[in-house]
């Protein structure tokens, strides 16, 4: 999960990079067509046969468009409107949404305790400590729709890993290359439909070098990795991540992009990770008092 966090932490700076010449859309349909070709590529040479049932390709229809096609465009559009700060604290939501969901139906695999419950707020609260009370005065007055298409991502975030529970039996491998083959479909005509990228021009090598890391890594090999988080985390585990995610994109900022770096940063990031240990820690086994054999 710690990996994970870091690469998709990397895709707000690189999306950030990239959506100056390349309009969401666009940029979306290349970064999930990319990427989608690898992975079958991959399943391809592992010996791996993709699924010929129908059904089996619906559900991976339904998964690629909550965890790729819908969230990618929201967050690639809010970020054209709003700071890529602004956006990961947003996007730091999906324990929030997952907990109230788990809450009200019951799913997911993990009981919500009352230890379960106290990660996920000592997370938020590090959220809000490490990009500090200016990016969140933003909220509700510098372009809220951008900040709503990014929380509705973020509530897609929440949904994809209970969706996708359903492909346990499968290899992650193949779950991702279907996912994202899904999600290709949906995007291309959108693109082209909305965009008209052929008309556009030229973006920068800068760009395009954004887009391809966006695809290759923050898509592609990241997806794997998801898939198997969510068969040994469950969706609330998984997705605490985001918090992770979250502090990897101001690290990332500071570093890269000359962003400012606080000791409020430093406290917050702790705040993260001692939230994140606390939601995924597996419970203590109960001991029955017989000695250990």
């Amino acid at each position: 999960m710690l990996l994970l966090s870091l690469i998709w932490g990397s895709s707000f700076t690189l999306i950030k990079l990239a959506i100056p010449s390349i309009p969401a859309f666009t940029m979306v349909a290349g970064r999930v067509t990319l990427a989608a070709g690898l992975l079958l590529l991959v399943a391809k040479a592992q010996g791996h046969a993709l699924p010929g049932r129908g059904s089996v390709w619906a559900a991976f229809f339904v998964q690629g468009l909550l965890q790729s096609a819908l969230p990618f465009t929201l967050i690639s559009w809010g970020e054209a409107h709003i700071t890529s700060g602004l956006a990961g604290v947003l996007n730091a939501t999906p324990p929030m949404f997952v907990l109230a969901i788990a809450l009200m139906t019951g799913r997911g695999r993990q009981a919500v305790s009352g230890r379960t419950m106290a990660g996920v707020g000592l997370g938020l609260a590090g959220v809000a400590i490490t990009l500090g009370i200016d990016a969140l005065s933003g909220i509700g007055t510098t372009a809220p729709l951008a900040q709503a298409a990014v929380l509705g991502a973020s509530l897609c975030y929440a949904l994809a890993p209970l969706w996708g529970q359903r492909f346990k039996t499968l290899p992650a491998i193949i779950t991702a290359a279907g996912a994202m083959s899904c999600a290709a479909i949906l995007m291309l005509p959108a693109a082209a439909i909305l965009e008209r990228p052929w008309t556009l021009a030229p973006p920068p090598a800068q760009a395009i070098a954004a887009v391809v890391a966006l695809a290759v890594v923050c898509t592609a090999f990241a997806m794997v990795i998801y898939f198997r988080l969510i068969r040994t985390l469950g969706p609330l585990g998984t997705t605490s991540g985001s918090y992770l995610r979250a502090g990897f994109a101001v690290m990332l900022g500071t570093t890269l992009l000359g962003e400012s770096f606080t000791w409020s940063a430093l406290a917050g990031m702790t705040l993260i990770l001692t939230g994140v240990i606390t939601v995924t820690l597996p419970p203590r086994a109960r001991h029955d008092g017989k000695p250990r054999s």
